[in-house]
């Protein structure tokens, strides 16, 4: 008797680019109306950039011929991000597909030659005695780049001259090999073996599988996984922490050069931040600690452990409770819980997600993974997603995109090209602070007790990873700074033991902290770009802050945040977001972040 085939089970795959319906992709046209438009305008921007040669030279002779370099390096840059933008979004359609990625290549090689013909610009401008300079400000010409040419002009004390920064600008690629070093051992040689995930199939572990597997609801496969990826940075710890040591020192080295007082308050230069808002922030999470505490043992406690270890902070306590959205049930949830910012925003925003198709919404094969916004000032602000209807994140990512995409809209409604695109520092105000206002709507619209004590812990934990977290990485950024800058030599055994000091106080005693932890300060990227994970804390504060001030407030607080969104770059991030209603410079924005987190593991403490 002829054995009977089993059926396979059916596998749903991704549709090919070209399948996808049109509705369903972003329309470029506010860019390129297709290739050939591009092409035909990428032509003539690349004749241009001859167009910098007579300026050379001349941009000291008179007010009126600095405008004149600086009217025509605006309108390069202009066009500029057209070209790019289009030919960066057409690459993430489809990764595979080559015609796009000829065209972005042969873009940033013309971008290439256009930063080296205009790399004269600045050194020029800041050759200028001040004396002349401050004159020539003062001339009508200059009028619309005033703050453009002020804010360079503040780097004049930090800039050496042009022998000492031509050795300086040769040393680009060696300063880059720490960082380059640590990502090929980490993302190519690091290898971690195979793992039993919660089906009890064998699978690779790698660095994305982890994150998935520290989710498991079994904590037999948390844990698993917890060491024996930890057991791959324990072998290479001495080549790590030499890495991680090198890109220390060349900060250190770089603000050194430039006449800074430290390298932290190098990095902070930019964007005119006080070191007090930094120390601020450590202060503040700091003092919040027995709430941090509170939480991580009532974790541990409807998790029924004897001790919670790291392993145990992800796996989520409560589950089940996602339910199925499309993309149009997505869309009106986030513009119901956008409401509070008037009819314009939403009205604005619910046309770009639905006809004037600012988004590509679906998975499709070849399509660049994760989600974005890239605002332009000439086109719409466009978002990548990969909607799941199934994930209640994915509809928290929405609203978050959407958020930056509101925030590039107005920005570039309300100011000229030079002051339109904002800094980091503010750039996740806006996009968290939509997420608060969606995860409250979902609170209060919530069916059981059940429903709201998820949301509740969603956000605890949002809270825990942005805030918390991220400012434990800042400080001990500022620790291992601190002494290079003494003369402390950075080993292995000094960055495990800052670390554990800080794992003590941002866990609590009654935290069951594995010696393998100590390590993860070896296996952190964003270290070696060192005083930035500081802006995601200050960020969330911001966000968490300004949307207790609008929901709480009347016709003048949203008329103080849409400024604040209309803003771009018009100011430094500070007086941008005072002007909305939070002083940063204080402790007070953070404390009420801080404040909103205890006050949310007091109630998820009643619910469960």
């Amino acid at each position: 008797m002829a054995a009977i085939a089993s059926k396979k089970p059916r596998q749903k795959k991704l549709p090919a680019r070209s399948k996808v319906k049109e509705l369903d992709t972003w329309d470029l046209s506010s860019l390129y109306a297709d290739d050939s438009a591009w092409e035909a305008d990428f032509a003539k921007w690349e004749k241009r950039i001859k167009g910098y040669a007579p300026f050379r030279g001349t941009l000291s002779d008179s007010a009126t011929q600095l405008a004149r370099c600086l009217a025509f390096d605006l309108k390069f840059e202009r066009q500029a991000e057209k070209l790019g933008t289009y030919a960066f979004l057409r690459t993430t359609e489809d990764t595979a597909a080559s015609v796009y990625q000829r065209i972005l290549g042969r873009y940033q090689h013309a971008a290439s030659e256009a930063s080296q013909a205009a790399s004269f610009i600045r050194p020029e401008i800041l050759a200028i005695p001040s004396r002349i300079l401050q004159k020539m400000l003062k001339a009508k010409p200059l009028r619309p780049y005033r703050v453009l040419l002020q804010r360079l002009v503040r780097y004049k004390p930090h800039t050496l001259s042009s022998a000492e920064e031509r050795l300086l600008a040769m040393q680009s690629q060696m300063s880059g090999t720490a960082d380059k070093t640590f990502r090929q051992l980490t993302d190519a040689d690091f290898k971690f073996g195979l793992i039993k995930n919660e089906m009890g199939e064998m699978i690779e572990l790698s660095h994305s599988s982890f994150s998935a597997l520290l989710h498991a609801p079994r904590r037999a496969v948390r844990r698993a996984a917890f060491h024996q990826y930890y057991q791959v940075y324990e072998a290479h710890e001495n080549a790590l922490a030499a890495t991680l040591s090198g890109s220390v020192q060349r900060d250190v080295y770089y603000a050194k050069a430039r006449g800074h007082a430290s390298a932290i308050q190098s990095a902070l230069f930019a964007d005119d931040v006080p070191l007090s808002v930094y120390d601020n922030l450590i202060a503040a999470v700091r003092s919040s600690a027995p709430a941090i505490y509170r939480y991580l043992d009532l974790r541990r406690r409807k998790m029924r452990l004897k001790a919670i270890h790291h392993y145990d902070t992800y796996a989520p306590i409560l589950s089940g409770l996602d339910q199925q959205r499309t993309w149009k049930q997505a869309v009106e949830l986030v513009i119901r819980s956008l409401e509070p910012l008037g009819d314009s925003y939403c009205k604005v925003l619910r046309e770009g997600l639905t006809t004037a198709r600012w988004c590509d919404r679906y998975p499709n094969r070849g399509k660049q993974s994760g989600a974005f916004s890239c605002g332009t000032f000439d086109g719409a602000p466009f978002i990548m997603m990969n909607y799941q209807p199934k994930v209640l994140d994915h509809v928290f990512t929405l609203a978050h995109e959407a958020g930056h995409s509101m925030h590039s809209h107005y920005s570039a409604k309300s100011q000229p090209f030079q002051y339109y695109d904002y800094v980091i520092f503010v750039a996740e105000v806006a996009s968290t602070f939509n997420e608060q206002l969606l995860s409250r709507h979902l609170m209060q619209h919530a069916q059981s007790d059940q429903q709201r004590a998820y949301l509740i812990n969603r956000d605890i934990d949002a809270i825990r990873g942005t805030i918390i977290r991220q400012t434990m990485f800042a400080e001990f950024e500022k620790i291992i700074h601190a002494l290079a800058e003494a003369g402390e030599p950075l080993t292995v055994d000094c960055f495990k033991s800052e670390y554990a000091k800080l794992l003590e106080v941002y866990f609590g005693p009654d935290f069951a902290l594995d010696e393998q932890l100590t390590l993860e300060c070896l296996r952190i990227p964003h270290f070696y770009r060192a005083f930035y994970v500081y802006k995601y804390a200050t960020g969330l504060s911001a966000a968490i802050a300004l949307s207790e001030r609008v929901l709480g407030g009347g016709g003048q607080e949203l008329a103080d945040y849409l400024s604040f969104l209309q803003g771009g770059c018009s100011k430094y991030p500070l007086e941008l977001l005072k002007g909305a209603g939070v002083d940063m410079t204080s402790p007070e924005p953070v404390q009420t972040a801080l404040q909103r987190f205890a006050e949310l593991v007091d109630e998820l403490e009643e619910l469960l």
